[in-house]
This record gives C-alpha cells, structure tokens and sequence, in this order.
C-alpha cells in the first residue's frame, strides 16, 4: 500500500479513529490445555466487540519472520515495514524526548547480568526498577570517548539510550545483545567501511561500562542493539489527514507516535490513566493510537497465566474506550510473544474493526483460531490504516 495512494484518496470528516494496540497480542496452544492465552482468558468485552465488528489476523513482515516492536508499529500506522525501517535506538531516544540531531547515532541499551565468566545470566537484569536505572546511568556517564559526544539516558526499568554525536559517524553496526542467555555480549562489528569509526567507540563504550559496573549485580553488564541514526518519515498526519494523537505509557512508543508525526499526549503509567487521557482529550483529536503493554510483558517472560490475567485487565478497559462512542474502534498487536516461546513470534495476530461500516461477520471470539475465519482474512499490517480510513468514511474512490 503507496502512502501517497492513500494521500490522493483522503477526504476530510469529523469521524473519530481509535487504534489500540496490545502489544505482544498474540499466544499460542498451552502444552497442556491446547488453548491460547486469548483462548484461556475470559474477555466477554473483546468477543462481544468480535461479534459486532469484521475480523481477520495480520501479519507483520512477512510469513516466518518475526517483527519487532518498532517494524510492528510502523505497520499499523501504515508504513510498510520493509521499505520503512528505524532502529530501536531512535525510537528509544524519541520517547524520552530526547532531542536527537541528524548524524547522531542512537542505540538502545538493556543492563543485563553476566556470571563470572562473562555469560550472560539474565537479558534484563531482572528488571531493575527505573530509580536502580537512573543510579547506574549515573555512572556510565563518567565514559569519555575520542572526538564524539556521549549521551547516556535512562529510560524505564533495565533500559536506557545510548547516543553519539560527532562527525563522520554511520550506524551500520551490528548488536551486542546475542538473544540469549549462557554466552557473553558479542563485540560490535561495522557493516560497512563508513561504519568503522563507530563500532570502534562502541566497543569501548561497552568495555568501560563492564569495569564501572563490575560491583552492581544484578545489572553488572550492558547490552546494545538498534543502532540508527534520525530518518525522514512522510508525516502520519499528512498522509492520513488526521489530527492524531499518540497515548503511551512506555517511551519507545511514544517514539514511535512522535517519529510520524503524532502529538504525544501526557499519561500516566497504567493503562487506566491512558484511558483518561483519551478521555480528557477526545474533542482535539480526530485519531488516538492507545498503546497497551502488559500483555507482551507477562509474554516475553514466558509467563502464560500473568498473559492471561493481562488481557482480563485489558478487556475490562474496553468498555471506557466503547463509551466515547468511537467511529471506528479497532483491537489488534504489533506481534505475538506467545508465553510458551517466551520471546516475538512470527504468528499473525487477530484483528477485530469495529463501526458502522465495518460488516459484522461470524467470528463470536476473538482468538487467533476465530479470527482465522474472518471476513477480513490474513492481511499485512500497513494494509490497516486505509481499512480504517475507509470505515471512517475518510477515503474517496480510486479511478474514475
């Protein structure tokens, strides 16, 4: 789907657009019982919205590979993943409302906690609250590098961005995050020979912060991955002709709202305050991307029964949202992180859209088996937006 196809088609109204995006949304058959988190859940709210809306599942990338959160997002918002790639790095430093500059390299940073041969023991030092964060980041500044600026920023729990600013630097570098644990971070490596330059302050970054963290168990080491520099994006508001608003409780999707141009509304850090928040500002805004986390928290924790009571919590929010009386309310994620692989998954995820001119169609559930059969079928992601457009009326027809 071309962004200025969609550009050429939009017509204006006053209809109101609600995207809400649990993060991590879809599961898979627990060994033992053969049912999905969404399937072991009791989510009267989200079948009775299955029930009035069309359903169909998404799928991300491409079948078999796996998105990230940032690919996943951008998706949703319309933007094809594969042509439209941002590292997590800038959308963590976005989120923070940090003010990164063009050629500043961004990476996002996890402490983590590695043995006493250097393995890695936990990817996320067992989450460490955001004041242990702020202590640690504290330290890492004393890290002076030859010719560059360093920035180091906490974020929320065990992460924090990392970011240089200098001449001459690419971020083409490859990860130090192995994605597992029992082996030790891996050395940075440039992906191209403009990138050398800043693998090699990378490096020493991260040998600075082992000798500076060396006594901070659990958080005694540092991970970094998405490195990225600031691209232009087509403004989500531009192309979609809509005054949007992004409503988030974690930063990298705050960033990921701010980097398409959405305002970025002030919340607090339940999904209840996100809520008020659309409330208390339902009349300025004609679009709201709600961002809901604690689902892909219990998931990548390999946590199926707190995956289970997240989206009990989730659907028990559903009907604050329902009152608002959107145009167009649409439920879905950015991927799955089913508990039984305890990480992303290349599944595709459900998706109900919910309105007046949304067709109703047999689904009574809203599962990945129910959705499975679904008027909408399996559609990728950027394919999401222009189906809300049309349902809010806000697209003319193609062609004479």
């Amino acid at each position: 789907m071309d962004l200025e196809l969609i550009q050429s088609l939009v017509v204006p109204n006053t209809t109101k657009i609600v995207l809400l995006s649990s993060d991590g949304l879809g599961g898979f058959p627990h060994p033992d019982t053969g049912r999905s988190e969404l399937e072991t859940a009791r989510i009267p709210c989200l079948h009775a919205l299955a029930r009035r809306g069309a359903c169909g599942l998404i799928r991300h990338v491409a079948p078999g590979i796996t998105p990230g959160s940032g690919p996943g997002h951008l998706g949703l918002f319309g933007y094809d993943p594969l042509r439209y790639q941002v590292g997590r790095g800038v959308l963590e430093a976005l989120g923070i409302e940090f003010e990164l500059r063009p050629g500043d390299v961004a990476a996002r940073g996890n402490f983590c906690t590695v043995d006493a041969e250097g393995r890695i023991t936990d990817r996320r030092a067992g989450r460490i609250p955001t004041s242990r964060c702020v202590e640690l980041v504290a330290r890492l500044r004393a890290i002076r590098l030859g010719g560059v600026e360093v920035f180091v920023e906490p974020v929320k729990e065990h992460r924090f961005v990392l970011v240089l600013r200098g001449r001459g630097l690419a971020a083409r570098l490859t990860e130090t995050d192995p994605q597992a644990v029992g082996r030790p971070p891996v050395p940075v490596r440039a992906l191209a020979p403009e990138a050398e330059a800043a693998a090699t302050l990378v490096n020493e970054f991260v040998e600075g912060a082992r000798r500076l963290l060396v006594d901070a168990a659990p958080a005694n080491m540092v991970l970094l991955r998405g490195f990225d520099q600031l691209p232009g994006l087509p403004r989500f508001p531009d192309v979609c002709g809509l005054r949007a608003a992004g409503i988030a409780a974690y930063p990298v999707y705050r960033g990921l709202a701010r980097l398409v141009g959405m305002d970025v509304l002030k919340t607090g850090g339940t999904f209840t305050d996100e809520v008020a928040t659309l409330r208390a500002h339902w009349d300025a805004y004609d679009f709201f991307f709600l961002h809901y986390k604690d689902t892909d928290k219990a998931g990548e924790d390999g946590d199926f029964p707190g995956k289970v009571a997240a989206l009990e919590r989730l659907d028990a929010e559903i009907p604050g949202v329902e009152a608002l009386r959107p145009d167009v309310l649409a439920v879905t994620g950015d991927h799955a992180s089913p508990a039984v692989l305890g990480g992303h998954s290349w599944h595709p995820v459900p998706v109900v859209v919910a309105g007046a001119y949304a067709a109703a169609d047999s689904v009574e559930r809203f599962s990945e088996r129910a959705c499975a059969a679904g008027s909408l079928g399996t559609f990728p992601a950027h394919h999401l937006m222009p189906l809300l457009l049309a349902t809010a009326l806000r697209l003319t027809k193609f062609g004479a």
